[in-house]
């Protein structure tokens, strides 16, 4: 039996290599984006310098995608852009952070 997320939608088809591979898309997605991008490094108290070190540690990856995810325009800006489903990314996030991350349905 596949997982299932709480909204219904299926994880068991999303790897972690690829819910990763989305979670970079998005980080240099918002480096094109310099309000967001200003905005995350302020949230997370991360200097730019920084962001590939931190891109290493447990969580991080998942805190890009749940960065986007807790503003549905910014979610729906970069899906526009990249051709991703707002259900994928929300998959990703979940396959990342876990059941206890579901932050947006």
């Amino acid at each position: 039996m596949r997982d299932k997320m709480p909204s219904g939608g299926r994880i068991g088809a999303i790897g972690a290599e690829e819910a990763e591979a989305v979670a970079v898309q998005i980080l240099v997605w918002l480096t094109g984006q310099p309000e967001l991008m200003s905005r995350f490094l302020a949230l997370t108290g991360i200097e730019a310098s920084a962001i590939r070190q931190a891109a290493a540690e447990p969580g991080f990856l998942a805190g890009v995608i749940g960065f986007i995810m807790a503003h549905e325009p910014t979610l729906m800006a970069f899906c526009e852009e990249s051709g991703h489903t707002a259900e994928r990314v929300a998959a990703c996030h979940y396959k990342l952070a876990g059941p206890e991350s579901e932050t947006w349905a």
